[in-house]
């Protein structure tokens, strides 16, 4: 059953980068946002992806890499700005200390990536493969990502902001210290999946499709609990019926 759980408006949690307590009395631990500060890059040269390649300090502008297979792949120190990955594969490269702004693709495979100290912004993505994927000190800001699969992903201070997720699957994935602020939550699936920490307050919509009975570890706000309060009840057999 799918419900929809209104955030507050304005969706701000009281957070910042850094760690520390997300809202008082809450006792929430904040994720801690990445803090990427590149150094002067050079121009990419061009040419394909390649399987296992080392990509170091490089800017890749308007690249197109469509169908392209960058397996095993590291990027460190790097920034991507406005390139196409549609089909493209990326499973098991690392992404480290890196910038992706404006990136779009389907189908993209990132299964069992590495992405650590990276920001992700505006990004228009469908389908993207991120199964198995470890994600630590992520920010994921603006921009629309459709069908996200992080099945028996690990996510570790990632906040998502300002972003729409259509249908993140979320199942069998570990999340410690996740926000979501100002970011709509459209048929997400927590099933079997591990909250720890794990602050949905600042939401602007919640939709749970799957996985209710795995919130245990996460925190909501009093608005979120009432319009989540019927599926709750029919998770736990409970019927709820009108006098007369």
């Amino acid at each position: 059953m799918v419900r929809r759980a209104a955030g507050r408006a304005g969706g701000g949690t009281g957070t910042s980068g850094g760690t520390g307590v997300s809202g008082a009395g809450t006792g929430v631990k904040a994720a801690r946002r990445p803090e990427v500060r590149l150094p002067p890059l050079e121009p990419h040269g061009g040419g394909e992806l390649e399987p296992d390649g080392d990509y170091d300090g490089l800017e890749f502008q308007d690249a197109d890499f469509a169908g392209q297979d960058g397996a095993g792949s590291r990027f460190m120190d790097c920034a991507l700005t406005n390139c196409a990955l549609d089909e493209t594969r990326l499973r098991h490269a690392r992404v480290m200390d890196s910038v992706l702004t404006g990136i779009r693709g389907v189908g993209t495979d990132l299964a069992e990536v590495t992405l650590r100290d990276v920001e992700l912004v505006d990004a228009r993505l469908g389908g993207v493969q991120l199964h198995g994927a470890v994600l630590e000190r992520v920010l994921i800001r603006g921009g629309k990502i459709d069908y996200l699969n992080l099945r028996k992903a690990r996510l570790r201070d990632v906040v998502f902001e300002g972003c729409v997720l259509v249908e993140p699957d979320f199942g069998g994935a570990r999340l410690e210290r996740v926000e979501f602020v100002d970011c709509v939550l459209k048929g997400v699936d927590f099933s079997a999946a591990t909250l720890t920490d794990v602050d949905l307050r600042g939401a602007a919509e919640v939709d749970i499709a799957r996985g209710v009975d795995r919130l245990a570890g996460a925190v909501i706000s009093p608005a979120q609990l009432l319009d989540l309060a019927a599926v709750l009840a029919a998770e736990m057999g409970v019927r709820v019926v009108s006098e007369g």
